[in-house]
């Protein structure tokens, strides 16, 4: 070789290393003749570039030697790589350059790693010379976007609260994206923690956090919207929501009324506590108030969801005969956070018959006649009683005017007639018992009679009864008398048949001895002026069974006062008159009020605006020109108007 044979002097051991030392040099820089050619750089690394795209490097190319190069090819050892720029051949003279360019064109995501081999050769257009530039580079995918979770879903959420969920996104292709815009759509949905612009290196992530604030209560949807520089420039992800409105707590009924309730016994009523709302509610404490009152079928903590409702049961046992008052209270975490449910009841005696009169007196009744008395059963008791049976024994005695069984309600009442027929001179005692459901399960009222063989006669004293002249609106008495002769006498009733007149001072009925008398007492009471006339009739036993007495009367107006005040003139000069003030006397003089409506020019006031029975202060004052009014006069006090 002609290089080996320039090296003359140098052993032949020496040639061999020499020629393995240029060889090697080959990759960097090559020899032709007296040219050398070296790369700058001497290896090309292309990075990471996306996958169907391309990425290029100048290269520059240098004949370092001293006589000319020519360059006739560039043959890359990769597909993917290429060297472009050159226009061959290309001729270099010792110490020129030439620019050229590696490009990179990945097709899938490796790595490479090859060489350029660029071919040369002297001026002398010997064997061509190769240098190799090695060049690498990797294949990357391109960026792309990913979020996790791929929607986000934040189920039911109260009105006036909110909810906060949190988005992943993550960049799973091979190369970096830029993030230029996050945003969100839909009513109540709010982003944070995210600012654009972001990069994102290949796998690298970003989080974020996505709250939803319902404003009412709807379902609600809505999109995170993503847009970078990734293949996929949009990245939506979906979210929902459901805006409900808050947990209320209702009671039903509202309140509960036991009515009466009878002390010693109980009565229960039901109720039901539902969620109107619609978030759940936790029932945390169920409290009841009110004596007598007790709760069951229900036990905090208790939680209802929307529309779940939870029964309880109320048990009312008064202790007393007293209305009670109390109120079941739900304590929860509702938006109604205390729910006040009313409860009342009347806890009432047990049913008592009273009877009135207690006892029946039929005094004597001649035999075959016969006299009826009424008597009155009332269940004096706060609680129902039923009458079963009505019984009658003694002699001659007989009932009607009831039949069992009759129920009564608190405070009713029940009447009936019983009969006595004597069928001989003698006294006769009996019972009307009455058998109930009452507290006193057996009432018994006592009869008693007497048949006698003749009958009495009742005369009355005077037969014509004159009250006189009575006031209108106020009363006047006088008093009469009955008198039994021949046999006793029992009276039964005694009536007027005009209301000014009425009776008093008996009892019936009343039995009056044969020989004796008793008195009694006639009110009357007109309304109106005028004469009044009525007739009082006695019902008795006797014969005949009734006795009359004539009442005469007459109503008289109410007499009408008037007070005349007089006074000496006011020494003062320009008076023009008198103005004149009253006031109640009760004990001394009461706050004075003027009571003549037009300026008085005489020295005389009649006061016709009196009431009957009263007592008055009077004075009077100067009025002048100016209409200036002096001082009271001399008071004159206790001017007493008669009464009626």
């Amino acid at each position: 070789m002609k290089q080996v044979s320039r090296c003359s002097g140098i052993s032949s051991g020496f040639r061999v290393f020499f020629i393995f030392s240029a060889i090697l040099a080959l990759t960097s820089s090559a020899l032709a003749g007296s040219g050398q050619l070296t790369s700058n750089p001497s290896d090309v690394n292309l990075g990471s570039v996306q996958v169907g795209s391309s990425q290029t490097q100048s290269l520059t190319l240098t004949n370092v030697g001293s006589s000319r190069l020519i360059i006739t090819q560039a043959t890359p050892s990769l597909a993917g790589f290429a060297l472009t720029g050159l226009s061959y051949p290309v001729t270099l003279y010792a110490g020129q350059s030439v620019s050229c360019n590696v490009s990179f064109n990945p097709q899938s995501a490796v790595t490479s790693s090859g060489s350029v081999a660029i071919t040369f050769h002297n001026r002398h257009n010997t064997a061509p010379y190769t240098m190799t530039v090695p060049v690498s580079g990797t294949g990357v995918t391109p960026g792309q976007l990913t979020s996790a979770p791929a929607s986000l879903s934040f189920g039911s959420v109260t009105v006036g609260s909110n909810q906060s969920l949190s988005e992943t996104v993550t960049n799973t292709g091979g190369s970096s994206v830029t993030i230029s815009q996050a945003a969100i759509s839909g009513v109540g949905f709010s982003l944070s923690g995210i600012t654009a612009p972001v990069t994102l290196t290949a796998g690298q992530s970003t989080s974020f956090t996505v709250m939803f604030t319902p404003a009412s209560a709807a379902s609600v949807t809505g999109n995170v919207t993503i847009t970078s520089n990734a293949s996929n420039p949009t990245l939506t992800t979906p979210v929902s929501g459901t805006g409900v409105a808050a947990g209320t707590l209702g009671s039903n009924p509202t309140s509960l009324s036991f009515g009466s309730v009878t002390v010693g016994s109980n009565q229960s009523q039901s109720g039901t506590v539902t969620n109107t709302g619609g978030s759940s509610v936790t029932i945390s404490q169920i409290a009841i108030s009110g004596t007598g009152f007790t709760l069951s079928g229900s036990t905090a903590p208790v939680t209802l969801t929307a529309a779940q409702s939870a029964p309880f049961t109320l048990l009312f046992t008064p202790a007393s005969a007293a209305s009670v008052t109390g109120n079941v209270a739900i304590t929860s975490n509702a938006s109604n956070p205390t729910l006040t449910t009313p409860v009342s009841g009347t806890g009432v005696a047990a049913g008592t018959l009273g009877s009135n009169p207690t006892s029946l007196s039929f005094g004597s009744v001649t035999v075959g006649s016969n006299q009826s008395l009424s008597e009155t059963v009332t269940n004096t008791g706060g609680s129902s009683v039923t009458i079963s049976q009505v019984a009658i024994s003694g002699s001659g005695f007989s009932r009607s005017g009831i039949t069992a069984p009759v129920t009564l309600t608190a405070g009713q009442s029940t009447s009936f007639t019983v009969t006595f027929t004597p069928a001989s001179a003698a006294s006769v005692t009996g019972n009307v018992t009455i058998t109930s459901t009452a507290s006193n399960p057996t009432l018994t009222i006592p009869l008693s009679g007497t048949g006698t063989a003749a009958a009495g006669q009742l005369t009355v004293t005077p037969t014509t009864l004159s009250l006189g002249s009575v006031v209108v609106g106020t009363s006047g008495t006088s008093s009469g008398s009955l008198t039994a002769s021949g046999a006793n006498v029992t009276v039964t009733a005694a009536s007027s048949n005009n209301s000014v007149f009425s009776v008093n001072g008996l009892s019936l009925p009343a039995t009056i001895p044969a020989g004796q008398s008793v008195s009694f007492t006639v009110t009357f009471s007109p309304q109106t002026a005028g004469a009044a006339t009525g007739v009082l009739t006695f019902s008795s036993n006797a014969q005949p069974s009734s006795t009359a007495e004539t009442l005469t009367g007459t109503g008289t107006a109410a007499p009408t006062y008037a007070v005349n005040l007089s006074w000496s003139a006011s020494t003062s000069s320009d008076i023009s008159g008198y103005n004149v003030y009253r006031a109640v006397y009760v004990n001394s003089c009461g706050s004075f009020s003027k009571i003549n409506s037009a300026l008085n020019t005489s020295m005389l006031y009649t006061d016709t605006v009196v009431v009957d029975g009263t007592s008055y202060c009077y004075a009077t004052t100067a009025v002048n020109s100016s209409n200036e009014e002096s001082g009271y006069s001399n008071i004159v006090s206790n001017v007493e108007v008669p009464a009626p």
